[in-house]
């Protein structure tokens, strides 16, 4: 049997990396203004903003899959499922509060890139080691 959480943990470190040289791309190099309306102001969002979200839905991934492994012979499918409904709800709730074109667009890339990495990485299985 092979340990997961090391694997897990660098898929979750590798989502929360991918989506801070992202921002840090849009924002900084190709100077993309990322804002974002709430109910009663505007926003800023920042790189710590950016890395809190991916850790959070890192993390609760993470739980999720380890909690359907444990009830659920099919956890994969069904975790594979949920994730990507969440993933499916958060590009329709999360963008459409950018302010302007350029933040809309930032925003769908950051939900898609950090989705991907955690879809495609948590519920894989590391490669078994013999020895």
């Amino acid at each position: 049997m092979t340990n997961l959480l090391p694997h897990r943990a660098a898929v979750a470190a590798g989502a929360i990396l991918v989506a801070a040289a992202e921002f840090a791309i849009l924002h900084s190099a190709i100077g993309i203004d990322v804002a974002a309306r709430t109910s009663t102001s505007t926003r800023q969002i920042t790189v710590t903003a950016v890395v809190v979200a991916a850790a959070v839905a890192a993390l609760a991934g993470w739980a999720l899959l380890a909690v359907l492994e444990r009830a659920t012979a099919r956890a994969r499918v069904w975790w594979t499922s949920i994730a990507v409904a969440v993933l499916l709800l958060s590009l329709l709730l999360g963008p459409l509060s950018g302010v302007g074109a350029g933040a809309k667009v930032s925003l769908v890339l950051l939900h898609l890139s950090v989705g991907a990495v955690l879809i495609l990485g948590l519920p894989r299985r590391p490669a078994r080691r013999d020895r």
